[in-house]
């Protein structure tokens, strides 16, 4: 079996339209989608009525979640600019995502962790401005016991990473499919980023000797990405739309 994994679209339809023009050399059985989907200055309704046409098994992302249970005025600039321009019909769909899928026999799903969207599995802010890769010990913590489960997916830090737990499950985060870089206060402040602009996902495949999986970035037009986000007073955005990298503020 292969499945096609992406993460972290966060409005960019112009770098989830090269993924989906890139997806059918892969060969993919199945495509599932990790969340935060629409947050960001860019085309935030455009791409929920992508995905809702998609049908894709889609976990609920952090973003996803803040765009329902807080008022516009309580929302960070990212989530705002996306809550104004969201129909009913695209609300009523994010209220429809899971924190957790299955989407294959051993698969878990998740954002973050599988209880939490807002901590990431394989990396660890160990202090200001001092992002790290976990440890296999630190990552199988975060994550927890998931019976019957081989193969966990997850996304959140925007990083495509894979890692092995001590009992032999793999870990895989696809990276980002649009938001190559951003800026966190949480737990310590770090900036994040990927280092070239280009459109990231993953495919996993089960073979004879368990799971393994494949990495791939995608060109497409970031120029035009990060356009936009100049256009909408986000800076932030436009450097790492067009860079895959950003200073810390």
């Amino acid at each position: 079996m292969r499945i096609a994994v992406l993460a972290d679209i966060h409005g960019n339809l112009r770098a989830l339209e090269a993924v989906l023009a890139d997806l059918p050399r892969r060969g993919a059985d199945l495509v599932v989608n990790l969340g935060d989907c629409l947050s960001g200055p860019l085309q935030p309704a455009e791409v929920a009525d992508r995905l809702i046409a998609l049908g894709w098994p889609t976990v609920r992302g952090n973003h996803d979640r803040q765009l329902l249970d807080r008022p516009v005025e309580a929302m960070i600039p990212s989530d705002a600019f996306s809550a104004v321009r969201l129909a009913a019909a695209h609300r009523d769909w994010l209220g429809t995502l899971p924190p957790v899928l299955h989407p294959a026999g051993g698969v878990l799903a998740c954002h973050g962790t599988p209880s939490d969207d807002l901590t990431y599995a394989l990396e660890v802010v160990a202090g200001p401005h001092h992002l790290r890769p976990a440890m296999a010990a630190e990552a199988a913590g975060r994550i927890g016991v998931t019976p019957g489960v081989r193969l966990i997916l997850c996304g959140h830090s925007h990083l495509a990473r894979m890692a092995w737990l001590p009992d032999g499950r793999l870990v895989v985060n696809p990276g980002s499919v649009g938001q190559p870089g951003y800026w966190d206060t949480e737990p310590h402040p770090h900036v994040v980023f990927a280092g070239t602009p280009h459109a990231r996902y993953a495919v996993v495949e089960r073979g004879p000797a368990g799971w393994s999986a494949e990495f791939h970035a995608i060109p497409y037009d970031w120029d035009a990405a990060a356009a936009d986000a100049q256009a909408a007073g986000r800076a932030d955005w436009a450097r790492a739309l067009a860079t895959g990298q950003l200073d810390y503020p």
